[in-house]
C-alpha cells in the first residue's frame, strides 16, 4: 500500500499535469496498476488491520437467544444464564451493541416554541432548611415557571403544596413573566389535575384560576421527559447555580434572593437558543395574552363561627381575632402572606401568616380589648350585687293627699 502524500501527488500529476499512467509510474518508481489505482480511489489509502476475535464471539447465539425473549434483560442477569467465567464489561459491551436489534427504537426531537405558545411550570423543592420561625425550619416548595420560547425563567417558594398556595405562587410567576401564556403545562400535580384514562382532568380551584386569566393547560404523561424537558433543566440549573453556598432567614428572604439571582440568570446566554432570555422575553410577550382587568383569586377562604376563646384555626396554628364578635359568623381569608377576618364587611383580626406548627398567635390589640372586657365584665357583676335601698312609694301618695 502506498502513502497518502504519494497517492496526493499521483493525483495531482494526472488530474493538473495531465501526465499519462507510464508516465507518472516511472516518476513515481511504482507499478502502473498501482497509479491506475490512485487514480481511480476517491479515498485515500488507509491500512485496517484484521478484526481479532473476542472471547464473546463463541456465546453470541446464546445472547441472541436470550435478548429476543427479553429484550430488556440486564448483562448481568444474561452473565449469569449463560455461565459467563470472564469480565462483566466485555460482555456488557457487546449487550449493548446486539440489545438495540431488539428493542424498539424510542427517538427524541429538538421541539421548537413560537413566541407566547406556551410556558413549563413545575415544583422545586430546595434541599435547604427555610427557618420558620419558634426555632422551626422545614424544605418548602418552590413554583418555578420558564416561557419555551425565550426560556425567560421566573420562580416563587409557598408554604405548602395545597392549592391556594401553589396557585398564589404561579400568579406571582406570572406577574415575573408580566403576561399570560396561551398554554400552562404543568406535571400531575394533585392541586392541578391528573390523567384519567385518556382525559386530563384539572381540579375546580385550578380550573377557576385559569378559566379567568383565559390560559389553556396540559398535563405531562407519566415517563414522558421530553414535554417539559425546559423547566427540568432549569431546576437542574437552580440546584447547580443558585442555592449552593446560600443561607436563607425565612421565606420572604429566599424570594428575595431568588428574584434577584434571575434578573441576572435571565441576562446569560442561552445554550441552547443562543440569545439572552430577558432580551427574547420581549416577543414572547408581544404574543402572549394580557391580564384580566379582575386577577384570579388565589386565596383560602372559609366560614367559621368565632367560639368562646376568640381564636380561629389555619392549619395546625390559632389566630386571635377580636374578642367582642364571640359567638358571631367570621369569614376568614388566607394568602401567602396574611391571615384575615372579617365579620359582616368588618375586620376583626389580621395576622401575618405563620409557617411554624402548632402555635397560638395573639395579637397585643386583641389582649387589651379582652382585658377591658374583663373590666366591663366586673363593672357590671358588682353594680348588679350592689344593696340598694327601695324607697316606700306611699309617702308620695300622702304628700300630694292621694292616699
Amino acid at each position: 500500500m502506498i502513502a497518502v502524500e504519494d497517492w496526493a501527488e499521483i493525483r495531482r500529476l494526472y488530474r493538473a499535469e495531465g501526465m499519462g499512467i507510464k508516465a507518472i509510474a516511472r516518476r513515481m518508481g511504482v507499478a502502473r496498476n498501482t497509479v491506475r489505482e490512485a487514480v481511480r480511489s476517491e479515498a485515500p489509502p488507509r491500512y485496517e488491520r484484521a478484526r481479532k476475535g473476542s472471547i464473546v464471539d463463541a456465546v453470541e447465539p446464546e445472547i441472541l437467544v436470550l435478548l429476543k425473549e427479553f429484550p430488556e434483560m440486564p448483562a448481568t442477569v444474561i452473565a449469569e444464564r449463560i455461565d459467563w467465567p470472564y469480565s462483566i464489561r466485555v460482555l456488557r459491551d457487546r449487550v449493548a451493541e446486539l440489545r438495540p436489534l431488539f428493542v424498539a427504537p424510542d427517538p427524541c426531537q429538538r421541539t421548537f416554541y413560537r413566541p407566547g405558545e406556551l410556558a413549563q411550570f413545575d415544583l422545586w423543592q430546595p434541599d435547604a432548611l427555610i427557618p420558620l420561625g419558634f426555632g422551626q425550619a422545614d424544605k418548602l416548595w418552590v413554583v418555578v415557571g420558564s416561557m419555551g420560547f425565550s426560556r425567560f425563567l421566573a420562580g416563587w417558594m409557598v408554604p405548602s403544596r395545597e392549592a391556594h398556595d401553589v396557585l398564589g405562587g404561579h400568579l406571582e410567576v406570572l406577574r415575573q413573566f408580566r403576561a399570560v401564556p396561551r398554554l400552562a403545562v404543568w406535571d400531575q400535580e394533585g392541586c392541578i389535575g391528573q390523567w384519567h384514562g385518556p382525559k386530563m382532568v384539572f381540579t375546580q380551584a385550578f380550573q377557576a384560576f385559569r378559566g379567568t386569566l383565559g390560559m389553556g393547560a396540559r398535563l405531562c404523561k407519566r415517563n414522558d421527559p421530553e414535554t417539559k424537558g425546559i423547566i427540568e433543566r432549569n431546576n437542574g440549573y437552580l440546584e447547580t447555580s443558585f442555592l449552593p453556598g446560600r443561607r436563607f432567614d425565612d421565606v420572604a428572604d429566599f424570594n428575595r434572593q431568588l428574584t434577584s439571582w434571575l434578573v441576572k440568570a435571565n441576562q446569560r446566554i442561552h445554550a441552547t437558543t443562543k440569545v439572552r432570555p430577558a432580551e427574547a422575553a420581549c416577543e414572547d410577550r408581544g404574543a402572549m395574552l394580557g391580564f384580566p382587568a379582575v386577577l384570579p383569586d388565589v386565596s383560602w377562604r372559609f366560614s367559621t363561627r368565632l367560639p368562646r376563646d376568640h381564636y380561629v384555626r389555619v392549619a395546625t396554628n390559632d389566630y386571635s381575632v377580636n374578642p367582642r364578635f364571640v359567638g358571631r359568623r367570621i369569614e376568614v381569608t388566607v394568602t401567602l402572606d396574611e391571615v384575615v377576618a372579617h365579620c359582616e364587611g368588618t375586620e376583626v383580626a389580621r395576622h401575618r401568616r405563620c409557617l411554624a406548627k402548632h402555635q397560638s398567635l395573639l395579637q397585643p390589640e386583641h389582649a387589651r380589648v379582652l382585658r377591658a372586657m374583663r373590666v366591663e365584665a366586673q363593672v357590671a357583676e358588682a353594680f348588679a350585687a350592689a344593696d340598694v335601698e327601695l324607697r316606700d312609694l306611699s309617702v308620695y301618695d300622702r304628700a300630694t293627699g292621694v292616699a
